[in-house]
């Protein structure tokens, strides 16, 4: 019975430490990497790292901000994505995800992935 708490207890832990990591508050100037890095560097834990997959952003804020592409160090892509607007962007296999907020404000995010299904 106490284990069964016990374990009941760790998973309800771990959803919550994946769930609170899908929402960002960005400083100003501040440049956030999402995913890309790996364990332990990204700022949220992409359930299909190592593997194409979509990367969905949602601006939960009231101030634009742009989302950028990189691999390797070069940027693939820059999107400016807008108050209550949605972007859902193709992440390749070594793809690293970026937000970058303007100089004024904060920006709010909402960062989610989905599987590529062919």
């Amino acid at each position: 019975m106490k284990k069964s708490i016990l374990a009941t207890c760790l998973l309800f832990l771990l959803y919550l430490e994946v769930s609170a990591q899908t929402e960002f508050v960005l400083e100003p100037s501040q440049s956030m990497i999402m995913t890309g890095k790996g364990t332990g560097q990204d700022a949220n834990i992409n359930p299909y790292f190592g593997e194409d997959c979509y990367g969905i952003v949602k601006n939960i804020g009231v101030r634009p901000f742009t989302i950028r592409i990189q691999q390797t160090g070069n940027v693939i892509e820059e999107i400016p994505i807008e108050k209550g607007e949605t972007k859902k962007l193709k992440l390749l296999k070594g793809y690293e995800l970026y937000l970058d907020p303007y100089p004024k404000g904060l920006a709010k995010a909402r960062v989610d992935y989905g599987k590529i299904i062919d």
